[in-house]
């Protein structure tokens, strides 16, 4: 099954992430399918940019988003301006 989800790069103490359409079996940070946005949480205001085209594509396909890339593109689809991420 592809999974929506995010995976780390950036140096020690500085993440940044990567959406990714990702085989579920495949490892957080190994190999992925697509790349389908970016996250930067380090950055005051955050920086977010996804590929909703895509996303959609694969949300049509069947894939499941994480629960965080679920929150990500609510956000972007809602236009929400606050600074801050989304909550579980």
């Amino acid at each position: 099954m592809v999974r929506l989800r995010l995976t780390r790069m950036g140096a020690k103490k500085k993440p940044f992430y990567r959406i990714v359409a990702a085989d579920s079996r495949s490892p957080r940070d190994g190999r992925f399918i697509e790349k389908l946005g970016h996250y930067n949480p380090m950055t005051q205001p955050f920086q977010l940019t996804v590929d909703l085209d895509r996303v959609d594509y694969w949300l049509a396909q069947g894939a499941q988003p994480s629960p965080t890339v679920a929150r990500l593109i609510e956000r972007v689809r809602g236009g929400s301006t606050d600074d801050t991420p989304a909550q579980a």
